[in-house]
């Protein structure tokens, strides 16, 4: 008898990822499939299409549903054993919505072993080209949601987020609006996460509660579809988004389609598959109290907070998310546009393009930096909403320029002290037992990591995230079997790598930063810009 494994799939934005584990948590199998290079008939660029108006951002259904066919045909060549599969879940691109024509479900049901997938699902859909979350086109949509319940903080506390463009609700809106006859043929609505669970399980797959909350539609504290929400986007829209579960619920068994063609053994299990983000917070083993911080250095990518959180209050920036392996707490999740950019910058501008230089430049400078704050937003924030540099001295005056030095500082310290300051507003407490799990290129960096445990007086560790989605995705689908009796993900997963510490508190940096961060609170509000439109893109 082969030893048991299990699966986690991941359908991103790029591309489509496996990775198998054993039972001791030991990577096995793992590969992945590009979009724009493995499937060029798509005519992707980084697995999407921008439309003419630059605001519309689609991905081809079929291009997802052939990934999986290829990804299969290559396990198989392989010499992979699906018999030895006992469950399997997975991850998908946060926001992005299918739409199943009338009578899918029946040929879901009835697949052809002899045929690969996309050949048989190829009519199935009513609309072609996904909407995916780079899309910003619902300004509109967005607007009349907030109006129809009575305002963005009112929509927030309902939901876990105000209004935005890529959220599902809007992205329904907007083609009941436009194609108010596509709607019309649309028996299903899923989300990446539950099309990609309706293909292994042979039916459609229902919405669970953490990716559900991406949606503008879900009321997080009772956990069922808000009517006012529901009504506000398109008519009959509860009929075709089905009732939401929980994330660890177990499905079904697979298809028989896999059993036939691939020879999975019938008993293996579909466990509820959830948005990349949560399971992210599953593959980095997030508990109560917990904060990662995802510090990319790669030119252009934002500065992302996932918080484990038990009494959440919403607010009009960051998104509150039931949680993913705990139906009872919640999930924060925080983006920062002006992460890695300005951080590449200012170590261009301040230390000759040298990251040795930044850090011994950031060693120079006292804790707290004598008081000197700064604001540092290439381009329009998210959180806060603002845009530009503001410089302030020890006696909150605007100043033009800091000393090199004291400029590298400012950065670093203003971006942990923001991070902590939006965290603490979304009702996020640092605790005793809080640990930072710190990822990304910048996790490298002990001296950044060093100000980041002082800011937030806390322990630093680090762990390794490459396929935290993928991983998050195959951890689930072994809690999922067990979740029933209330057995702990953490359980599950204690033989999995620890995270490693990497720096703890400077003795009395509490004290110092206590001061400095409602005076940064205080300033924050001075440099708000002052918004526009009632929807933000991320």
């Amino acid at each position: 008898m082969a030893a048991p494994c299990f699966l986690g799939w991941d359908f991103s934005t790029q591309q489509l990822k496996v990775i198998a584990i054993d039972e001791r948590l030991r990577v096995i199998y793992e590969d992945n499939v590009n979009f724009d290079k493995d499937l060029p008939e798509f005519k992707t660029q980084g697995g999407v299409h921008v439309h003419s108006d630059r605001l519309t951002v689609t991905s081809p259904v079929l291009m997802w549903i052939k990934a999986l066919d290829m990804i299969l045909e290559k396990m198989k060549s392989s010499g992979f054993n699906f018999s030895q599969v006992r469950a399997l879940s997975g991850a998908g691109q946060q926001h992005g919505s299918v739409y199943w024509k009338k009578g899918s479900n029946q040929i879901l049901k009835n697949m052809s072993p002899k045929l690969p997938l996309h050949q048989s699902l190829k009519a199935c859909f009513a609309v072609s080209n996904s909407p995916i979350w780079m899309d910003s086109s619902t300004s509109l949509q967005c607007s009349a949601l907030e109006n129809a319940v009575g305002g963005a903080q009112q929509l927030a506390n309902l939901t876990g987020s105000r209004a935005y463009e890529r959220f599902t609700g809007n992205q329904i809106a907007k083609i009941y609006n436009q194609n108010p006859e596509v709607y019309a043929q649309t028996e299903r609505i899923s989300l990446v996460s539950s099309f990609a669970a309706s293909l292994f399980l042979g039916a459609y797959a229902p919405i669970d509660y953490s990716d559900g909350s991406g949606m503008n539609l879900l009321q997080i504290w009772e956990k069922v579809w808000s009517a006012s929400c529901l009504d506000a986007c398109a008519p009959g829209l509860a009929e075709k988004l089905g009732n939401p579960v929980p994330s660890h619920s177990v499905l079904g068994s697979i298809s028989p389609y896999y059993v036939q063609r691939y020879e999975f053994s019938p008993d293996c299990k579909i466990v509820a598959f959830t948005g990349d983000n949560p399971a992210s917070l599953a593959g980095m083993r997030l508990q109560e109290g917990d904060i990662a911080v995802s510090q990319n250095i790669s030119l252009g990518t934002s500065d992302t907070l996932f918080l484990w959180i038990q009494e959440p209050t919403p607010a009009l920036e960051g998104h509150i998310l039931c949680n993913p392996v705990d139906s009872q707490t919640y999930m924060a999740l925080l983006c920062f546009k002006n992460g890695s950019l300005m951080r590449e910058r200012i170590r261009n501008e301040c230390a000759s393009g040298s990251w040795d230089e930044f850090s011994k430049a950031l060693s120079s400078t006292v804790t707290g930096n004598n008081g000197n704050l700064g604001f540092y937003f290439d381009v329009m924030e998210i959180t806060p909403e603002a845009v530009g540099i503001h410089r302030f001295n020890s006696d909150n005056q605007k100043v033009l320029n800091f000393p090199k030095e004291v400029e590298i500082r400012a950065l670093i310290e203003g971006q942990f002290m923001a991070k902590r300051i939006h965290a603490e507003k979304l009702g996020y407490k640092v605790m005793p037992k809080t640990r930072i799990l710190a990822t990304g290129g910048a996790s490298h960096n002990k001296i950044i990591l060093q100000v980041l445990s002082d800011v937030f007086n806390a322990p630093v560790y680090t762990i390794d995230t490459a396929n935290s989605a993928c991983l998050g995705s195959a951890y689930r689908a072994i809690h999922g079997l067990v979740a029933e009796t209330k057995v702990p993900l953490a359980d599950v997963v204690k033989l999995a790598p620890e995270p490693r510490l990497a720096v703890t508190p400077t003795a009395g940096a509490e004290e110092l930063y206590h001061p400095l961060l409602k005076r940064y609170a205080e300033l924050e509000q001075k440099v708000i810009y002052n918004p526009t439109s009632s929807c933000l893109a991320k």
